[in-house]
């Protein structure tokens, strides 16, 4: 006998409530999936195929405790938190199918469900705010020194009824020669292969020219990201694939990677721990200190939640790029554990090239260090208030 089909609205397995739609996180990551939360306190994430429930177990869990991965981690299952899940689960439709299909439509979706024991959330509320207000204190901070830190306005609402504007490899290139951002975000919002397009011209033998593309898709995407942040994270996992991928040069991409992060680290600072994948290979190093030291100087805290440790021993590269860049970033973290050994390279006269807003900057490692103390000295000032 053929069985009935029976369709449902999903439900909150701790309270029977039904939920509403999964929708995506303000702050992207590497793993994305959906997101909701029931008025119960439980959360839950959307795997629409079924076939990734580990990976949306892990980020349910972790999205439970506000993001933070060391604290989830912590957590042992029954004894901290419960979990539960709905399976047959539709995305298209928000329905659950007992029967697996849907005119033919397989249907194998899962809503991975989480909910913290009363404690631990409490736990986890404290940190979330300490951290928010660590987080707050790191912003001021560098704000005194930096005016460049507050994020962008919304981009305008624009006028549906408007001509769209078509993207093509030439009105793409001739506004990136021009600088002219308004016009590629424009593009953006049209056309959604404009970042594609854009992402094209990172593709250059000119180092100049590469980092001068790297500075504009990040402009452009803290722009476009006020409004579609998803198309920005797409591009963000390109970036990271074509840097994994061992058959290609990646040039510009970590370069690109580290602009976005450091316009718009509110939606992406997620992505900076994955740079750090990168170090081991020498033809990388220097453009991920780059992208950290970008990021360093507006979210300090970002970088204080890798294993930053892992750079000390860049202090003694013979490659003054690589001792000037951990200098900076140390100085930009107030990292008070490296005083004594910045102090070492205090008479390094070495000059190295760092590439700010697209432009090259010379230094000597010794000028980043002076900075790097006095940044550290203003840090323990501020604590001791």
């Amino acid at each position: 006998m053929k069985k009935q089909k029976i369709t449902t609205a999903p439900w909150c397995p701790f309270c029977g409530q039904n939920v509403a739609r999964a929708t995506d996180a303000i702050e992207r990551k590497m793993q994305e999936f959906s997101v909701g939360r029931c008025d119960c306190g439980a959360v839950y994430t959307c795997d629409p195929t079924g076939h990734n429930v580990g990976s949306a177990m892990v980020e349910t869990l972790v999205f439970a405790c506000n993001d933070n991965w060391d604290f989830a981690w912590d957590l042992m299952p029954e004894d901290d938190y419960l979990t539960g899940r709905i399976e047959d689960y539709d995305e298209v439709t928000h329905q659950v199918v007992n029967t697996g299909n849907i005119d033919g439509r397989p249907v194998r979706g899962v809503l991975y469900f989480v909910r913290l024991h009363t404690a631990i959330a409490e736990i986890a509320s404290r940190v979330k705010k300490k951290k928010d207000a660590a987080v707050r204190g790191s912003v001021e901070a560098v704000a005194g020194n930096d005016d460049k830190v507050s994020l962008p306005t919304p981009e305008p609402q624009l006028d549906p009824k408007r001509v769209k504007l078509k993207a093509t490899k030439k009105n793409v290139q001739e506004a990136r020669d021009k600088r002219d951002i308004d016009t590629l975000v424009r593009l953006c919002f049209d056309n959604k292969k404009t970042l594609r397009l854009l992402q094209r011209q990172l593709y250059d033998v000119d180092e100049a020219r590469r980092w001068e593309s790297a500075w504009i898709i990040g402009q452009v995407c803290s722009r476009v990201a006020s409004k579609e942040p998803g198309q920005v994270s797409e591009l963000i996992h390109r970036l990271f694939e074509a840097t994994s991928d061992s058959a290609a040069a990646p040039w510009g991409m970590i370069e690109a990677i580290g602009e976005i992060i450091g316009e718009r680290p509110d939606i992406f600072g997620a992505f900076t721990r994955y740079l750090l994948n990168y170090m081991g290979a020498e033809s990388t190093q220097e453009q991920v200190l780059t992208a950290l030291s970008r990021i360093a100087a507006v979210r300090p805290d970002l970088i204080r939640e890798t294993p930053f440790f892992n750079l000390f021993h860049f202090l003694k590269h013979p490659n003054p790029g690589r001792r000037g860049l951990v200098v900076q970033i140390l100085g930009r973290i107030r990292a008070t554990e490296a005083a004594m050994q910045l102090l070492e390279l205090s008479g390094d006269k070495d000059v190295l090239t760092i590439w700010e807003a697209g432009k090259p900057m010379k230094y000597t490692v010794s000028e980043l260090v002076q900075v790097a103390i006095g940044q550290i000295k203003v840090g323990n000032k501020n604590n001791d208030k």
